[in-house]
């Protein structure tokens, strides 16, 4: 089975991985100077930086193990070191503000095995909502991990505003997969969506005021019909998802992109005029397996294509100065199903 990291459920699904001979380097890609990759073994994914714009942690399977463990490293991709504990799966590891604390999923706590996923059947796509994730806060070197607000059900995808007063993340807890909003210190916790369907991967915008989200809402009672019956089997299909945008309280929700296939994996521009996402509308009107990076306005106007390389770039991540876009990507690949992370000076 080839898999494609998809996003901010942070888990897999599986596609073929396309492996043309590519280079880091593409003209057309013009708000890229002097990419790098940062990563030379495993398949890697979901790189973000720390407050402090120092290092990086993502998320990679690698070193023998079975499945996705988290990892960090300095900025130029030096130290690289395993922060989670080397059982279960791991997926969606974020900076607490500060640096010296680190908040990610896991379902170590549910068994030291890797989840299986459902079985690979040509043409139908889905994705596993992993019960045993449950979300944890560590010390950054991943000692001392205590569970966070722990609940039945899938729990994960944790990010902090910028300001430094929330954590927001994705939570079954109320019956559906919708996004929730808690202080620091687990107190105040507050729903955001209540929409039926998958509502993940929830962002800030640099000034705390705006969320971005990804989400696949179905259409219809049999559409809707079919996401409540797969979601009892604990799975859900993400091949038609856009790109939302709400308030911080979660009044004011707007749908930003309308495009055909799967949208997903936001982040706000450094100036917070806009959205940087990965989306395969242009691959075969969102029927195709590659992923590049575009940009839109707030409005939804304005959209432009940022990656130019075809088969996967995705998770993308503004440094905290705003000079740098950190992101997943396949190009230049060293093999099946090997994904690096890679950064260049953003040109704006």
């Amino acid at each position: 089975m080839k898999r494609l990291l998809f996003a901010a459920l942070c888990p897999l699904l599986l596609v073929a991985q396309p492996a043309p001979t590519m280079s880091l380097v593409d003209a057309r890609e013009t708000h890229f100077r002097n990419p790098v990759k940062l990563t030379a073994t495993g398949s890697n994914a979901e790189a973000y930086w720390s407050t402090d714009g120092k290092k990086i942690i993502f998320q990679s399977t690698r070193d023998g193990y079975p499945c996705d463990q988290l990892y960090t490293m300095n900025a130029d991709g030096s130290e690289q070191k395993r922060v989670s504990t080397g059982k279960g799966r791991v997926t969606c590891g974020w900076w607490l503000p500060g640096d010296r604390k680190i908040i990610f999923a896991s379902t170590h706590g549910a068994g030291p095995e890797c989840p299986e996923g459902p079985p690979y059947t040509p043409g139908k796509y889905q994705w596993p909502v992993f019960q045993g994730f449950d979300l944890y806060i560590a010390n950054a070197d991943g000692s001392d991990a205590k569970p966070f607000l722990p609940a039945t059900g899938y729990d994960a995808e944790a990010t902090t505003s910028p300001n430094g007063k929330w954590i927001i993340f994705t939570s079954e807890r109320g019956g559906d997969v919708d996004i929730w909003r808690v202080d620091l210190d687990g107190k105040h916790l507050l729903q955001l969506t209540d929409g039926v369907g998958y509502d993940g991967g929830a962002v800030f915008s640099p000034d705390s005021k705006l969320i971005a989200w990804r989400t696949n809402y179905p259409k219809g009672a049999e559409a809707t019909a079919k996401y409540k019956t797969l979601l009892k089997q604990h799975l859900v299909e993400p091949m038609a998802m856009d790109i939302w945008v709400m308030n911080a309280d979660g009044t004011g929700k707007r749908q930003v992109s309308n495009l055909p296939g799967a949208a997903f994996a936001p982040i706000f521009t450094p100036d917070g005029k806009g959205i940087i996402f990965a989306s395969n509308h242009h691959d075969d009107q969102g029927r195709g397996r590659g992923f590049d990076l575009f940009r839109i306005n707030l409005d939804g106007t304005g959209l432009e294509r940022i990656t130019w390389t075809g088969g996967f770039n995705s998770f993308p991540h503004f440094s905290p100065d705003g000079k740098r876009l950190v992101w997943v990507s396949g190009r230049a690949p060293r093999g099946p199903r090997q994904f690096d992370v890679c950064v260049a000076e953003w040109l704006p």
